[in-house]
């Protein structure tokens, strides 16, 4: 070995690489790859299908329940005004101790009716019951609106002063067309709007409930009103003796006498008719049925009208039935004390259907009144 050796460069022997092994198998099938695409995308498709109808599902789901919920809820409001107005027609013809707790207890009733309407406004309606919601909400806010004015009314309604109580009595019946009136606008639009949506949405099952805020057609006839609340001053109102057929035979009343406390009154220009001047003063009239029909609802009235000037004091008493050839004594009493001093009293026993002569119906009295 030369003692040059390890300076001499060294020979790098690189092995040849092995050859890559190719892809063991065939290779791959176009047709097959497009199968392979077709099938992923029909699996996409599908998927958003599902997605769509899932989605749509849900939202039908939910319209569905919200067309319920909206018809639940309505119920249930209905529900309370029926029985609100079910407890304002109680409370007429029950009545109370005075107009004033009448009246008060209607106000009461229409604090409930307000209520409810203020409920009402607070229903989010599902689109398609935006329309019998607007009518739900006309049909509480006319109910609200009657018994207050119905409040108003009753204490002249009730009033011992015919002259009063029957334009108020009028008045209260011509209230009655308003209860009347909401339950065809619940029936007519918000009930019939309510079942053509869900007819229209396939929901069955469903109970929609009905009004009745109008007990029955006789609130609307000032006479019967008149009988209902005991306003037996105001039972004339808008009665028209002419317009009803009278039954065959004759008809009609004899005034016969009329005493107050001790004094019976005594007619002529010369009659001396002297009569204590209180608080609760009565007359007594005594009628006979000189037809040959019983008669109902008799009205009996007593009218004092002060020589001096002011405004006559009227006060009148309904019979509910008198019988052929039978006498009444029907006590009319005053509301208010009359004016000291002289006055005339007109006592009268009013016409009724069918009666022809009413010369004897009627008679003035000169008196004084004194403490």
């Amino acid at each position: 070995m030369s003692f040059f050796d390890d300076d001499e460069p060294r020979t790098t022997r690189t092995s040849p690489r092995k050859p890559v092994a190719s892809a063991v198998g065939p290779g791959t099938d176009p047709q097959q790859l497009m199968v392979r695409r077709l099938i992923a995308a029909g699996v996409g498709l599908l998927v958003i299908i599902i997605l769509v109808f899932g989605i749509k599902g849900c939202l039908n789901s939910r319209k569905e329940q919200a067309l319920k919920d909206y018809n639940r809820d309505v119920a249930s409001l209905v529900q309370e005004s029926n029985t609100t107005a079910e407890d304002f027609f109680s409370a007429l013809t029950t009545g109370g101790t005075s107009p004033i707790e009448v009246q008060s207890q209607i106000n009461q009733l229409r604090q409930r009716a307000t209520t409810e309407r203020r409920q009402a406004e607070n229903i989010s309606p599902p689109g398609d019951m935006k329309p019998a919601q607007r009518s739900l909400l006309l049909a509480l806010g006319v109910i609200e609106e009657a018994m207050g004015k119905v409040a108003e009314r009753i204490p002249g309604a009730l009033s011992t002063d015919s002259a009063t109580a029957e334009p108020a009595v009028i008045a209260v019946a011509t209230e009655m067309r308003a209860f009347l009136a909401a339950d065809v606008v619940y029936t007519r639009r918000t009930l019939a709007l309510i079942d053509q949506v869900l007819k229209d949405n396939d929901i069955g099952g469903q109970t929609i409930q009905r009004s009745r805020f109008l007990p029955n057609d006789g609130w609307l006839d000032p006479p019967i009103v008149a009988r209902r609340i005991h306003a037996d001053a105001g039972r004339g109102a808008g009665a028209d003796a002419s317009a009803r057929p009278a039954t065959a035979g004759t008809h009609g009343h004899g005034l016969i006498a009329v005493t107050v406390g001790n004094v019976t009154l005594a007619a002529g220009a010369d009659a001396s008719n002297r009569i204590p001047a209180s608080s609760n003063l009565t007359f007594n009239v005594k009628i006979a049925n000189q037809g040959e029909n019983p008669e109902t609802d008799v009205r009996v009235r007593v009218s004092i009208t002060p020589q001096r000037g002011g405004k006559p004091i009227t006060a009148q008493k309904t019979v509910d039935q008198t019988t052929a050839g039978n006498e009444v004594t029907v006590p009319v009493a005053l509301a208010q004390s009359p004016p000291i001093g002289a006055a005339t009293v007109k006592v009268e026993v009013r016409k009724v259907t069918g009666e022809v002569n009413t010369t004897n119906n009627s008679q003035e009295y000169p008196a004084i009144f004194d403490r």
